[in-house]
């Protein structure tokens, strides 16, 4: 089942919006979701040398452990999820028929 979200378009003729759903294609989803691995692996590299430098800085013991739970937790904060790489390539569609 692909993608899709709806999107409101206004009109002259009326307040009301209408609603037209965007949905994606198999291979624009793979690319939304692939986009988003890469984004997540290089945030949460970012993480373990932020959680690193919180742990040396606050001198606590330093274990592995310790580590990736501050991590994943800075992780848990940060990270983009897939359905918002999804919803931005939606708009992006979206957008492009409007012009």
């Amino acid at each position: 089942m692909p993608y899709s979200k709806n999107y409101a378009k206004s009109s002259d003729k009326t307040v009301y919006p209408k609603w037209i759903e965007v949905s994606l294609t198999a291979e624009e989803e793979r690319e939304a979701e692939n986009l988003c691995r890469e984004k997540n692996i290089g945030v949460m590299k970012e993480c373990i040398a932020d959680a690193r430098e919180i742990v040396r800085g606050e001198k606590l013991f330093e274990t592995q452990t310790h580590i990736v739970r501050i991590a994943t937790s800075l992780f848990e904060k940060r990270a983009s999820h897939e359905v918002f790489f999804k919803e931005s390539k939606t708009k992006e569609k979206f957008d492009k028929q409007q012009d």
